[in-house]
């Protein structure tokens, strides 16, 4: 498996889980790029507990086909020998052919069509959403945008689409789901930042005998107390940050979680009962 983003992590946990060896090259440091750093480390724990080898900071040089399979050569200067090899690095609008050129709707070098906050193209009355428009490739967000047309096309008010708080998971084994910004981020653009964090092993896994963990995290603005993400990483997780994702669309603080009566016993429940902020 080569690359780090969403799919490849993803179509690692499936073969891994389905009992093939897997080998998942990626160029960076850490997988998932632009996501929380907690994330990252205990999914590629995880991955590598689950016997998924990682080869981090390396990139495939050359693959040739070999019998019973393929050999491929890394930039550092080691071979892999594998049945299949899977590229998963990114993905480009697929606009070539539908004329885009000669109707005069401008592009952008990788053939992602220009648009505005309202979804128009540079040409009135034609308008574009979805992963041709290379904003936010996530299904539900194409949804969202379609529905925005339509209803500043059709629905009598105009609808622009909040990119700032997008819910999204990662359904390898164990997933994550995050929303909001990562720690990284928030020190970034605040003055004061607390965390909140734990890490535990739900009672699913106690009961079953497994050691792998849950983690949970929540970003807060330190001088309004606004809740600035929330990211999770075990069973779950996109269930329960669905849920987190609006109160953090409704600008909840962290004294509102705090106020919430938790529902015992669930995993979930940790999000309302983190009191101790995380010195790191």
């Amino acid at each position: 498996m080569v690359g780090g983003g969403y799919i490849a992590v993803e179509f690692a946990s499936i073969f891994n889980g389905l009992g093939s060896e897997v080998t998942l090259v990626h160029r960076g440091d850490k997988i998932l790029r632009g996501f929380d750093d907690d994330l990252r480390d205990d999914l590629m724990t995880a991955l590598k507990a689950r016997d998924i080898t990682l080869q981090m900071g390396e990139t495939v040089t050359s693959i040739t086909p070999v019998a019973g399979g393929f050999e491929s050569v890394l930039s550092g200067g080691g071979k892999l020998s594998s049945d299949q090899v899977m590229m998963a690095l990114g993905r480009a609008p697929h606009t070539a052919g539908l004329g885009l050129n000669v109707a005069g709707v401008k592009t952008k070098a990788n053939g992602a069509i220009i648009v505005d906050e309202f979804s128009r193209t540079s040409v009135p009355g034609i308008y574009a959403v979805g992963d041709v428009t290379d904003r936010a490739n996530l299904t539900p967000v194409a949804i969202r945008e379609g529905h925005a047309v339509a209803d500043s096309l059709f629905g009598g008010r105009s609808v622009q689409v909040d990119y700032s708080l997008i819910p999204t998971a990662v359904f390898t084994t164990p997933e994550l789901a995050t929303v909001g910004q990562s720690e990284t981020a928030a020190r970034v653009g605040h003055t004061a930042i607390d965390i909140y964090k734990t890490r535990f092993r739900p009672m699913r896994n106690v009961l079953a005998g497994r050691n792998e963990r849950t983690m949970m995290k929540l970003v807060v603005d330190g001088e309004t107390d606004r809740v600035l993400g929330c990211h999770v990483f075990g069973p779950d997780a996109a269930e329960i940050v669905q849920m987190a994702a609006i109160a953090l669309s409704m600008g909840a603080t962290k004294a509102q979680f705090d106020a919430t009566v938790a529902l015992h016993p669930c995993a979930a429940e940790e999000l309302v009962t983190l009191r101790d902020k995380w010195v790191g």
